[in-house]
């Protein structure tokens, strides 16, 4: 038996978690881990109560065609990194990492170039999170300082997407 390294250890609990995305385009699975220990999950969905799109049957940004990684303000869903966030206390996630995995809720692929959005960014920031490792694929994945989201603010470029 060849035994997961720890970080697609982590980014495995994060893929599961995303199976409970309600998202009609991509499912995100988010978990937070500080000192080799689970503070917290979250997938994207409706706020509690609120229909989900999978409920729906509609989402409301592919129905006017919005392009990815653009006005995140019309779609219905926390997004997996904010619910994860919400679900932890401050002091836990301090120098913490946050595992990211996104699949196309219509093809289950893995989401190319996967990423935060904009917002998903700034509340990492302010949440004291030190590190975002994203999956690319079943073993390969990307680690982010969160400081390089800090020193390259693209807020101040206009940039849309990613």
């Amino acid at each position: 038996m060849i035994r997961t390294d720890k970080e697609n250890y982590y980014l495995d609990i994060a893929e599961t978690v995303a199976e409970r995305g309600t998202c009609l385009r991509r499912n995100f699975g988010a978990i937070i881990v500080h000192n080799d220990e689970i503070v917290s999950t979250g997938y994207n969905g409706a706020p509690r109560g609120r229909k989900n799109c999978i409920d729906m049957g509609v989402c409301i940004r592919e129905k006017l065609g919005i392009p990815r990684g653009e006005r995140y303000e019309i779609c219905r869903s926390v997004h997996a990194e904010a619910n994860a966030i919400i679900s932890a206390a401050r002091r836990d996630m301090i120098g913490s990492t946050l595992y990211l995995v996104g699949k196309d809720a219509k093809t289950g692929e893995y989401v190319e170039n996967a990423s935060s959005c904009s917002m998903c960014k700034r509340q990492i920031i302010n949440a004291g999170i030190a590190r975002v490792v994203i999956r690319l694929n079943k073993n390969a994945f990307i680690s982010v300082a969160v400081s390089d989201w800090i020193e390259q603010d693209e807020s101040l470029s206009g940039t849309f997407g990613y």
